[in-house]
Order: structure tokens, then C-alpha cells, then sequence
């Protein structure tokens, strides 16, 4: 029969306390004498033995971070990525990533594998808040910061999405597009689903519109899906304007308008939101709002790395907002 394994969970209910408590243990953190002996004891029973790279986390000589992503096909993704990399090679740590593919259980899983693989913090990226899910993150037994979202209460790094949304919409209403389509995704998704729709409508409503000018479809994160989306809308076209959730949703929709003989933006103005390096390849170039997704990343690992060294005394929850800057080209 092969020797059991123990993990840090087992051995805080050994003890009868939290993994948290483990962890600080672990790294030499306050504690009463009387849980560090209770740990003590645990540990001699199961043989326990931490994993040495996350034991030297505290002292500076390096040990791991997980980074669970919603997919690792995004340029969104991969900046976010690169702006981890720069704060945590200042540190010496290592990345443990994961990529769920959309898949909520993946998350949780990737959660659960990460605090037993004893990394020392975990970066969450882009997702959508379940209970379970918030649960998950808030019982974690090492700091958990999220990305791209803003959820009550965990720490946070995002975007101000309908913000940028909200201006893309006023500047195509300037240019005296009165008949616009808004290409969104689902609105669960807080960030780029109902917050840069929420954006588009408070815009539309601020400049007196017609409500029913306005029409609002939904497809997912993909280019194709909205280039469908398009056509199909381009078979009764009532509009002049479009406004999209992403720049690969705009660049399926530009591709749709092409196909179907129109031009931009002398027939239809469109829009897109993320500032991808595709946008600037596309004739004519991509209008849309640049989100700083390398500081994103910046910010989340130097937020999370503070946490890890408060070693979780502290009770201040951190929750950072960036802000954008629209990049006008020649597609509005």
C-alpha cells in the first residue's frame, strides 16, 4: 500500500487549527506558543515536509506563485502575464500556471492542487464570482488576488471598463452615428460582460437617444462568433454604428462589414475595447480604449507579494482600479 502523503490541510486538522496557521508556522510567523506546539506535534506524527522552494519564500531566495487563466490563447492574457513576470523575477519567484479554459470546476481545482502544491500566493485571472467560488478563496490557506474583476471584500486589481466603454460610445455618437449596434458578451461576466455594457447605456441615455436606436447583441470572446453575429445583422442593416466588448469582436465585425461591401467608417463607424496589437494591422486601423494590462499584472503580483510578506496580519483589503486611454484611429 503506498505511504500516504500529508498536505498542509491535513496537518492543521491535526492540530486542530488553520492552514493559515500552518503556514505561518512554516515561515517563522506570529503565533501563541500554544498552536505552535500543537503544529509541532501534528507534523511529527505525519511526517510532514514542506515543499523547500515555498519554506524560502519568506527569506527572499525565491519559491513559487500560481497563476490560474481563463486561457492562454489572449493578448490580454499573455500582457498580464508579462507585467507578473517583471514583479515577481525581482523576487525570485517562480509562476505555477493553470488554464481552465472557462471551466469553473478547473477553478476551483486548480485552487485547491495550488495550496497543496504550496505555492506561496495565487493570482486569479478574469473570472466569473460563484459562491463556491468565493468560498474557495476566501478559506484559501495562502493570499489569493484577483484580476481583471472587482469583487467585494478579496483583494483586486481591474479596469475601469465602463469607463472606457462610456467614452468610446459618446465619441461614436459625436461623429453622428444616431443608429448604433453594441456586440457584447455575457453579462455575468461583471467586467467586460454587464460593466462596458452598463457603459454603452448610461452614454446612449445621456445624450437623449432613442432607446430602440440601439440595438445590443451578445456573442462569446471570439472573432469568428461576432464575424456570424455581424452578417446576420448586416442582412437588415438599420445602423451606422458599432460599438464591440473587445477588439476580436470588433475585428470579426469589421471583417463581416467588408465582406458584405460596406466601408469604414464611411458606411458604418465600429469600435473595440482592449487595444490589441491586431487592431493596428486592420485597414482602416481599430479605434478603441487601451487598457494597461502589463501594469495589471505589475500591480496584482506587487499586491499579492505584500501580502505574503504581512504574512496575513494584516485586515485591509486592497482593491486597485486602472484606468484607460482611447486610441483613436481611423475605423470611427
Amino acid at each position: 500500500m503506498a505511504e500516504k502523503t500529508y498536505t498542509i490541510k491535513d496537518v492543521a486538522n491535526i492540530a486542530g487549527v488553520s492552514p493559515a496557521a500552518v503556514s505561518r508556522y512554516m515561515n517563522d510567523g506570529s503565533l501563541s506558543e500554544e498552536k505552535r506546539e500543537k503544529i509541532r506535534e501534528a507534523i511529527r506524527k505525519t511526517g510532514y515536509r514542506p515543499n523547500l522552494m515555498a519554506q524560502s519564500m519568506r527569506t527572499g531566495k525565491g519559491g513559487q506563485i500560481g497563476v490560474i487563466v481563463p486561457k492562454i490563447h489572449s493578448d490580454s492574457v499573455s500582457q498580464i502575464m508579462a507585467g507578473i513576470s517583471d514583479t515577481l523575477t525581482e523576487r525570485n519567484y517562480l509562476t505555477m500556471l493553470g488554464s481552465t479554459e472557462g471551466s469553473r470546476d478547473m477553478e476551483l481545482r486548480y485552487l485547491e492542487n495550488m495550496q497543496n502544491s504550496q505555492v506561496a500566493g495565487i493570482i486569479l485571472m478574469g473570472v466569473t464570482m460563484t459562491p463556491s467560488l468565493s468560498d474557495a478563496i476566501r478559506n484559501s490557506s495562502v493570499p489569493v488576488v484577483i484580476t481583471g474583476q472587482n469583487f467585494a471584500g478579496l483583494p483586486c486589481v481591474y479596469h475601469n471598463d465602463s469607463g472606457a466603454m462610456e467614452e468610446l460610445t459618446r465619441r461614436i455618437i459625436r461623429k453622428g452615428r444616431k443608429h448604433v449596434v453594441y456586440i457584447g458578451v455575457s453579462t455575468k461576466d461583471i467586467a467586460a460582460g454587464l460593466n462596458r455594457q452598463n457603459g454603452v447605456l448610461r452614454a446612449w441615455k445621456e445624450a437623449g437617444l432613442p432607446e430602440e436606436d440601439l440595438q445590443l447583441a451578445e456573442v462569446g470572446f471570439d472573432a469568428a462568433e461576432a464575424k456570424e453575429c455581424m452578417a446576420r445583422m448586416l442582412k437588415n442593416r438599420n445602423f451606422d454604428g458599432v460599438l464591440c466588448a473587445t477588439d476580436a469582436i470588433a475585428l470579426g465585425a469589421m471583417k463581416a462589414i467588408h465582406e458584405a461591401g460596406l466601408r469604414i467608417p464611411d458606411d458604418i463607424s465600429i469600435a473595440g475595447l482592449g487595444d490589441s496589437w491586431a487592431g493596428t494591422f486592420v485597414d482602416p486601423p481599430l479605434t478603441t480604449a487601451h487598457l494597461y494590462y502589463r501594469q495589471c499584472g505589475r500591480e496584482a503580483a506587487a499586491m499579492l507579494l505584500r501580502l505574503i510578506d504581512d504574512n496575513g496580519r494584516s485586515l485591509t483589503v486592497s482593491q486597485t482600479m486602472l484606468e484607460y486611454t482611447i486610441v483613436d484611429r481611423e475605423s470611427m
